[in-house]
């Protein structure tokens, strides 16, 4: 047996068990301004943004729309747009397309509304990192600043994005609650000793032969703890302990509270169901022309417009979002848009029978729920 082997098996008491991965509450200092924070994973308070910053719509104030024109589409685009939607499905056959009669092409008023808000949210957490040696800014340097006085550079509106800053003078250093700043942990599979019972033997040092003949006492060395009885732990090297995962042995942390910065661009968009044989869903896939595009801090409600359902929905969807954002997020910019989304209704015959299929968008995609003929050889 050698001298390694022998080492195996010894207990050190100073090395302390795993504590827990996170700091436990009331381990970390409190930080003027950031008194939400009660220690834990989960922790992450939200800082509505002050007074100053709401901005607040004016009473009976609304926005006017003008008039446009609804757009037509032509027998020729029409029979274009069916003869690429039939190429698209492999079953059907393009005769029909290129030899049906139009009787009539139905143009159809579409409009969708859409509302944007784009806002920005800031929320704060503790961080930690293994502590070397690195720069600490901590209060001794000065007064944490409220986390919405702290600069950052906003992306291009109605962008999405997140940043994470370090709060100034948030940071200090403190031992490795994990391991108790000693810089590794007793290992938990071994329970610090080195080694563990042997699954072949289940610690006897030796095995019974298979079978009903006869040997010596019927029993064999077992080859795999070489009769020992106990094999080398694996999770740790047979050493007993772990390098602590947490302070990496470094024994020390800094803690520091982390800015989020969240800038999102919520959208709600409407369009009024009024074409019983034609799916909304279709509309999403699809781009209209934006005939009305009204942008500001805040948008107000639609007034005037020949369609009364948009003006309804502009002033709900306005409320809506303004209740909504405005007690936890920065509301930077609001954009509402009216689009004229091509619908057209295209009626034909086909051998002496009446089909009709959907023009829409400005792409000219087409719907049909049925189509004269169907490929029955390929």
């Amino acid at each position: 047996m050698s001298d390694q082997d022998e080492d195996l098996g010894a207990f050190d008491p100073n090395i302390p068990e795993e504590g827990p991965s996170a700091p436990p509450p009331g381990w970390l200092d409190d930080i003027h301004g950031y008194q939400g924070h009660k220690g834990g994973v989960d922790d992450n308070p939200l800082y509505p943004p002050p007074p100053a910053y709401t901005p607040q719509p004016e009473l009976d104030k609304n926005t006017l729309v003008p008039d446009v024109r609804v757009p037509t589409v032509s027998e020729d685009v029409a029979r274009d747009a069916l003869l690429k939607f039939v190429e698209s499905k492999w079953r059907y056959s393009s005769k029909p397309a290129r030899n049906l009669t139009f009787k009539e092409l139905k143009p159809i008023t579409v409009y969708r509304y859409r509302l944007e808000t784009y806002t920005e949210t800031r929320t704060s957490a503790w961080q930690f990192e293994p502590y070397n040696g690195q720069v600490v800014d901590g209060p001794q340097y000065g007064m944490s600043p409220p986390p919405w006085d702290i600069p950052v550079t906003m992306p291009q509106r109605y962008t999405d994005r997140v940043e994470k800053v370090r709060v100034p003078h948030s940071s200090f250093v403190k031992p490795c609650h994990k391991c108790n700043g000693c810089g590794r942990t007793r290992c938990g599979n071994c329970h610090g000793r080195g080694q563990k019972r042997c699954f072949s033997c289940h610690g006897s040092g030796y095995r019974r032969h298979p079978g009903n003949h006869k040997r010596s006492s019927g029993k064999t060395r077992c080859t795999s703890c070489s009769g020992r009885g106990r094999k080398r732990c694996l999770s740790c090297h047979g050493h007993g302990y772990k390098t602590c995962s947490v302070c990496h042995g470094s024994q020390n942390l800094l803690h520091f509270i982390q800015l989020t910065v969240t800038w999102k661009n919520d959208v709600t968009d409407f369009i009024p169901d009024r074409q019983p044989d034609f799916p909304d869903k279709k509309f999403e896939k699809v781009t209209g022309d934006p005939f009305f595009v009204d942008e500001s801090l805040l948008v107000y409600p639609i007034q005037g417009f020949p369609d009364q359902e948009i003006c309804d929905i502009s002033k709900k969807t306005i409320n809506e979002h303004l209740n909504r954002f405005s007690s936890t997020s920065r509301i930077l910019q609001q954009r509402q848009t009216i689009e004229l989304v091509p619908l057209t209704h295209a009626y034909y015959t086909y051998s002496g029978k009446d089909y009709s299929f959907f023009v829409y968008g400005v792409e000219n995609k087409v719907f049909a729920s049925k189509y004269p003929t169907a490929c029955t050889i390929l």
